[in-house]
């Protein structure tokens, strides 16, 4: 049976990044990431704002990045998945927690201002390295592409003052393949993503 196990959040940090080493040298970073929603009292009709903290984890590079880029306040936009640790608290107890392991990542423009480096003039993309490639989806026959326009062809003949074909969207990045959809994804704030 299959499954998913897929978190988007997007907010601000509460605090600034905490980054460790791990013997191995390879960072972890952990933030704290508030969300908010409205909710109305039941018994007074108000509408309140609730505000909920989620736990996030980042590694390697990626855990790099957040402790360079990232303080008190910056908006991000993060995707991961959740998981569930045991550990044993100071009294002896045995408890839970559900964290987020962070996969991809976006600096957003917000509270903080982005600093003198210019890192909040633009978003910024990050994608956390995976150990192994996903393997390629099932095709159980060829489908039709959608219709659309015939495009002109520049140049003539064989196509060796073409330009080459276009090989198609890589594992991974499927977030690139809608520019051509969207007229002003190509503006100077779009999305910058840097896959590693």
């Amino acid at each position: 049976m299959a499954s998913v196990n897929k978190v988007i959040v997007l907010g601000n940090l509460g605090r600034d990044p905490e980054i460790r080493y791990m013997p191995s040298g390879d960072a972890i970073a952990n933030i704290a990431v508030a969300t908010s929603f409205k909710s109305k009292d039941r018994n007074t009709g108000e509408q309140k704002e609730l505000t909920e903290w989620h736990r996030i984890s980042f590694f390697g590079r990626l855990a790099e990045i957040v402790g360079q880029y990232l303080k008190k306040g910056s908006s991000v936009y993060v995707e991961g998945r959740l998981q569930t640790r045991k550990y044993t608290d100071k009294d002896g107890i045995e408890r839970y927690a559900t964290d987020i392991i962070a996969e991809n990542m976006q600096m957003l423009g917000g509270r903080a201002g982005g600093g003198d480096d210019g890192a909040g003039d633009h978003d910024s993309g990050y994608e956390q390295q995976r150990p192994a490639p996903r393997p390629a989806p099932r095709q159980a026959s060829p489908t039709p592409a959608p219709a659309s326009p015939p495009q002109p062809r520049q140049g003539t003949g064989g196509g060796a003052g073409g330009s080459p074909p276009n090989p198609g969207p890589r594992p991974g990045s499927m977030h690139n393949d809608f520019d051509d959809d969207i007229p002003f994804a190509k503006s100077a704030c779009a999305m910058q993503t840097i896959e590693f």
